[in-house]
């Protein structure tokens, strides 16, 4: 820890594929997985993972590190390179994982950051902004929605019920075996209609960042699983009048997991909230829409 309060992380020891530069960070007694790209001396954007720091695509990162950004994702607990401990029942809430954002900001810039989260990752980053609102200076929330896991409220549309029944219709594969978890992946991509080359990659990327081949550690890296489990009361939806931050929400239209519907009320309940509809996204970040994303998030 320097004198300034901030954690000295040392020299990346490598720089990965993607143009990441990869290294852990300690917060609160948590361990948790980082990459950076671009300027540490530039403005942070704090992408949470969602739950893996994996589905912040690298086009995406690199193109806001070209903007002037110092651009972090990060793994949330339980996935790659964080405290791993025991996904099945972790022993952690929705708000702590807010905490753990919040944390990690001001561990790595002495202002308050620009927030991004992804899919339950954007859950993370809704609560954390409502707890800790001097952290940070502006929102992006991607393919979200404005409650927990688990029933939605009667106003939102839920997931689309034929996906869902295809989706679990198939067999598990076995988590223990990286061709079968790949494969696994790149058909549910396929079914939600995201790229399924694309999905079976970042499948064998998020299999080589996993610590373990525990069936249990395997599902919650490649699923977000982890979520299920998790104590994500009390609610947050009522309290998203009170951001009072620059806010961005980008969903795709065609998305049937969390349906655009959710982004419209996240962008109608948050003051001045910017919505940005994908027209031919579903639940991924498409590379082909890199550019839009980022000059959005770059004018917040």
């Amino acid at each position: 820890m320097t004198d300034d309060g901030t954690v000295d992380q040392g020299a990346d020891e490598s720089v990965l594929p993607g143009g990441g530069r990869p290294t852990t960070v300690e917060v609160d007694g948590i361990t948790l997985g980082i990459e950076h790209f671009g300027d540490r001396t530039a403005p942070l954007v704090l992408l949470v993972g969602g739950t893996t720091m994996l589905s912040w695509p690298d086009a995406l990162c690199a193109e806001l590190a070209r903007g002037g950004r110092h651009v972090v994702r990060y793994d949330l607990r339980d996935c790659g390179t964080s405290t791993t401990q025991d996904p099945a029942a972790p022993a952690y809430t929705l708000r702590d994982l807010a905490a753990d954002a919040a944390h990690l900001a001001r561990s790595l810039d002495r202002g308050p950051v620009h927030l991004a989260g992804v899919g339950v990752g954007g859950m993370v980053a809704q609560v954390a902004v409502l707890d800790h609102p001097e952290a940070f200076s502006a929102l992006t929330l991607v393919g979200t929605r404005p409650v927990a896991p688990g029933p939605v409220d009667g106003d939102l549309p839920d997931h689309d019920a034929a996906k869902m029944e295809q989706l679990q219709a198939r067999p598990m594969p076995d988590w223990s075996d990286r061709t079968s978890v790949a494969g696994y992946v790149a058909d549910g991509a396929k079914i939600l209609g995201d790229d399924p080359q694309g999905a079976r990659v970042r499948a064998e990327r998020i299999w080589d960042r996993t610590p373990s081949t525990d069936p249990a550690v395997q599902m919650a890296n490649q699923m977000g699983m982890t979520f299920a489990a998790l104590d994500c009361t009390p609610r947050w939806r009522e309290r998203l009048p009170d951001i009072a931050l620059p806010v961005l929400v980008v969903h795709g239209a065609r998305d049937p997991f969390f349906p655009v519907g959710n982004g419209r009320h996240l962008a109608q309940e948050i003051p001045d909230a910017r919505l940005v509809v994908l027209d031919d996204a579903s639940t991924a970040i498409p590379d082909g829409a890199t550019e839009r994303i980022s000059a959005a998030m770059l004018a917040l």
